[in-house]
């Protein structure tokens, strides 16, 4: 069944109206199947239907709407860099960015190799993602990539205070960050020909490009708002430079992500406006992540039932190396007062490892009409994995005997980051339910 791409759009636009006029969640003794809902589990299914099921949505119609996909995943990137403002982000700790480095680092290693040695132990999962290395390299970012508002929401779901709480959103949030800077690998790999058939030199060359589109985004931003006055206005404006800022990094193969997110950085440290345009981020955001939501859904697709195995093996790999990765770092530190398994606290993804799932199939996939499927699929499913081992993992986080000293200890780390926590908080209805 052919569907024309605007009737596509308009049926994406109204399930996402239609979804940002449902009540919010009552958040009290939930489970773990109630964070997938909230994440937006009923929408994936939706989009499974709607694409492979009854091929009402098909790769055609998906091909067009990539520019679409494109603003989606750029709208997640900008609400992401919304949080970084330099005159709270400068008052991190050295210590603190080489815990979540060091979690970011194990996570990467024991994820990418682990799926390197599955292809090769069991040749479809190698024949499922394709191409080789910017497959494993995307799997890998995606481990490192948490989830702020998604830990957070876990957080607040199992009774955790909110000093704690933000302490486990600050670390999420680093190790997002990391997370966002491995995934330019993969994307830089698709240029057929590294400067000085280099491929240190292309990669570079590609990251420069992409913080100067960035940055380039960013000013526009800026120079459009500069005499405005009303917040409407401020936020047409800024639909606009998303829509600018996606399309270049679509346009240019780099990542809608990326580009939107470091516009957005710039954005909150420079503008006057810079509460104005977080209501708008947040304001829009139910509707973008719907749509999001869906067209993610349509493009899934399970070509080997090995990626089920895949998927458990890699999630229990993760968080096995996010474990050690702080119950040894900070042993090896001397920090008596961390949680030795603080580290499970920011097992929780959200959106934005579903992002760059989709910002793969983009790249490599021509539009959605090509490969990649099967590799969104194995980050949609880690992805729900990891929502439902979230809440007893962040649990188990605390209950140690040093979880009494590890709880003042990390509400003293996150103390400085307070208004960043707080600026990042929106209503109800928007991203707080929506995690990222």
């Amino acid at each position: 069944m052919n569907v024309s791409p605007v009737l596509a759009l308009a049926g994406l636009a109204a399930i996402g109206l239609l979804v940002t006029r449902l009540p919010p969640v009552p958040w009290r003794h939930v489970t773990s199947l109630d964070l997938v809902i909230a994440a937006g589990g009923p929408l994936v299914l939706l989009g499974l239907v709607l694409g492979p099921g009854i091929d009402l949505i098909n790769r055609p119609v998906l091909g067009a709407l990539a520019p679409v996909a494109a603003l989606a995943i750029g709208w997640i990137g900008a609400a992401f860099g919304a949080r970084f403002e330099w005159r709270y982000a400068r008052r991190i700790g050295r210590i603190t960015w080489l815990l979540a480095g060091l979690s970011a680092a194990t996570a990467l290693a024991a994820v990418t190799l682990g799926a390197w040695w599955l292809g090769r132990v069991v040749p479809a999962l190698a024949s499922a993602w394709t191409p080789r290395l910017p497959a494993l390299l995307t799997l890998g970012a995606v481990a490192v990539a948490s989830g702020p508002e998604a830990v957070a929401l876990v957080a607040r779901a199992v009774g955790i205070r909110k000093s704690v709480a933000r302490a486990f959103s600050l670390a999420a949030a680093l190790e997002t960050a990391c997370g966002a800077l491995v995934f330019t690998l993969p994307l830089a790999l698709h240029r057929a020909h590294p400067l000085g058939g280099h491929a240190a030199l292309g990669w570079l060359a590609w990251l420069v490009l992409a913080v100067g589109s960035g940055a380039l985004v960013g000013t526009v931003f800026l120079g459009l708002t500069r005499q405005l006055a009303e917040r409407a206005n401020v936020g047409l404006v800024l639909l606009a430079t998303l829509l600018f800022g996606a399309g270049v990094g679509y346009a240019a193969e780099l990542s809608p992500f990326l580009v939107c997110a470091l516009a957005m950085a710039l954005i909150v440290n420079a503008s006057p406006r810079r509460n104005t345009v977080r209501r708008v981020l947040a304001d829009w955001e139910p509707l973008i992540y719907a749509i999001f939501l869906v067209t993610v859904g349509t493009l899934l697709t399970l070509p080997t039932v090995w990626i089920l195995v895949a998927v458990a093996a890699l999630a229990a790999a993760r968080a096995a190396a996010k474990w050690a990765a702080l119950r040894y770092g900070s042993v090896a530190l001397r920090l008596d007062g961390c949680g030795r398994n603080a580290g499970l606290g920011t097992v929780a993804q959200g959106g934005v490892a579903i992002a760059m799932g989709l910002n793969f199939v983009i790249v490599y996939g021509d539009g959605g009409a090509g490969s990649g499927g099967a590799l969104l699929t194995t980050i949609v499913l880690g992805v729900a994995a990891a929502q439902l081992a979230a809440p007893p993992l962040m649990t188990l986080a605390l209950r140690t005997p040093a979880a009494s000293r590890a709880a003042p200890a990390a509400a003293a780390a996150a103390a400085p980051l307070a208004p960043v926590a707080a600026s990042a908080e929106v209503s109800a209805n928007a991203p707080a339910d929506w995690p990222r």
